[in-house]
């Protein structure tokens, strides 16, 4: 059985990890000097940097991104599969601003498909250890890949979904409150450290970071709204091959 993800586990990797979490924060800062305007990043310094523990923890030998806007995520990703040395990330976006922000050395680990993933799902690995989601974020997008992808993915993979809880609830019909509905639906618990939604969460790893002497922010946002669990058993079936799915 995987870990749980929650704030005991989430704790002890900032301690296990602090130093190289340390190094790619000083990294991540001065490329977002580098990059000035010209980009701008979609996850918080808590999100960002539980995302990368969590791959340090797993050590995933392939990962999967849906959404990269201009790379922040992506760079944080390629950071955590750099530092253990291995694993892939293959990432997905309608748009291409992302090679132009990834950092140049971390690309030999990275491929990058421009275009709706719901029709090149024919290239999302077969067997995928994490699963990022950071796209369209309403209910239709939502029902696809809860309804499409996760069911072909490996049971126990920890996904992580941004822009659940910009609020203490999820916003109806959003892609928040049907992954949360399709959640409660495989009695599947979810980790946030969300301020609005879990502030106990959210002060006591602030508190723990400045015990780690992490407090000065990369990003400078407060909102955290992303969500983490494990794909229930309960969710998954076999990987066929799947028509693709146009937007309408």
């Amino acid at each position: 059985m995987p870990a749980a993800i929650d704030l005991a586990h989430i704790s002890e990797l900032y301690r296990t990890h602090r130093d190289d979490l340390a190094r790619v924060r000083e990294h991540m800062r001065a490329h977002r000097r580098h990059t000035g305007h010209t980009m701008t990043p979609r996850l918080d310094d808590l999100e960002a940097e539980i995302t990368y523990l969590l791959l340090r923890h797993n050590t995933p030998a392939t990962v999967v991104e849906i959404g990269t806007a201009h790379g922040w995520s992506t760079a944080w990703i390629l950071h955590a599969l750099h530092d253990n040395g291995t694993g892939h990330l293959h990432s997905f976006d309608t748009t291409d601003h992302a090679p132009q922000h990834v950092p140049h050395h971390l690309t030999d680990q990275w491929t990058f498909t421009h275009g709706d993933v719901r029709t090149h799902t024919h290239l999302i690995p077969a067997r995928t250890d994490h699963l990022c989601i950071d796209a369209a974020h309403n209910g239709w997008f939502a029902r696809w890949y809860l309804h499409h992808l996760l069911p072909t993915l490996a049971p126990g993979i920890p996904v992580s979904v941004h822009d659940v809880f910009h609020q203490r609830r999820a916003l109806p019909f959003t892609e928040g409150a049907v992954v949360l509905a399709w959640l409660t639906a495989h009695t599947t618990n979810f980790f946030t450290a969300s301020a609005a939604r879990a502030p106990h969460h959210h002060q006591a790893l602030t508190d723990l970071k400045k015990q780690l002497h992490l407090t000065e922010p990369v990003h400078t946002s407060h909102r955290n709204p992303m969500i983490y669990f494990h794909l229930p058993h309960s969710a998954t079936r076999a990987r066929t091959a799947a028509p693709a799915h146009h937007a309408r």
